[in-house]
């Protein structure tokens, strides 16, 4: 009751919410500078069960974003160096670990342990597996992506609700590299774990059928119907 008060106090949240928070279960795929945020805010609001995905390791040009790493980590798992600041932050928390990248072969058993899924990736295949994943088995998918300094946010699958190829059709996806602001990651996972508090608890409305985008030079924002 003391760790989560401050979040028990807000009335739509209340001891019910908390209650369910504890009871649900997310999969964060890629700990990169999306799911650093994604994963301690959800770790710290107390979700019950959080399960990460990612087979890299620690570089030093991940550490102008990618706030749950230290210079310290530098070559280690992402996966396993994540769980133990998740751990520390909040020992109620299961952490799941899966020092892999999510493929064709692995997706459905991993995505099918958990009740919301979340993007932390940086590549439009993956967004397709889970996507397809999702689909499959009926999991809401929380999207979030991030370039220069524009970031955007979305909820696919969720109650009957539009996917992720039917606003980005599935076109060629190779790999191009761009410039990051550092604190974009931030705002843009930020945004991702609150629809992930609101799926569970029922606070709010959800992000489905719609597309929030935000460009962090003029601040401007827009929700688009989609």
């Amino acid at each position: 009751m003391n760790r989560y008060s401050r979040q028990i106090m807000l009335s739509d949240i209340g001891e019910a919410g908390q209650e369910k928070l504890q009871q649900a279960s997310v999969l964060i795929v890629g700990v990169g500078g999306l799911g650093s945020p994604i994963s301690l805010y959800l770790t710290g609001c107390g979700v019950g069960r959080i399960g990460i995905v990612d087979g890299d390791t620690v570089d030093e040009s991940n550490l102008h974003r990618q706030v749950v790493y230290s210079e310290r980590e530098i070559g280690q798992s992402k996966t396993f160096t994540a769980a133990e600041h998740l751990r520390s932050l909040n020992s109620n928390v299961q952490i799941d670990t899966y020092d892999t990248r999510l493929t064709e072969a692995n997706a459905e058993e991993i995505i099918g342990r958990y009740d919301v899924i979340v993007d932390g990736t940086d590549n439009a295949d993956a967004r397709y597996l889970i996507d397809a994943t999702c689909a499959k088995l009926a999991k809401p998918y929380v999207y979030g992506a991030v370039c220069e300094y524009t970031g955007q946010v979305s909820v696919f699958n969720y109650n009957g609700g539009g996917r992720y190829s039917d606003l980005f059709p599935k076109a060629s996806t190779q790999a191009k590299v761009y410039g990051l602001f550092g604190v974009l990651p931030g705002v843009i996972g930020s945004l991702e774990a609150n629809e992930v508090i609101k799926i569970i608890t029922g606070v709010g409305e959800v992000l489905s059928g719609k597309l929030f985008t935000i460009n962090l030079l003029t601040l401007r924002t827009h929700i688009l119907q989609c």
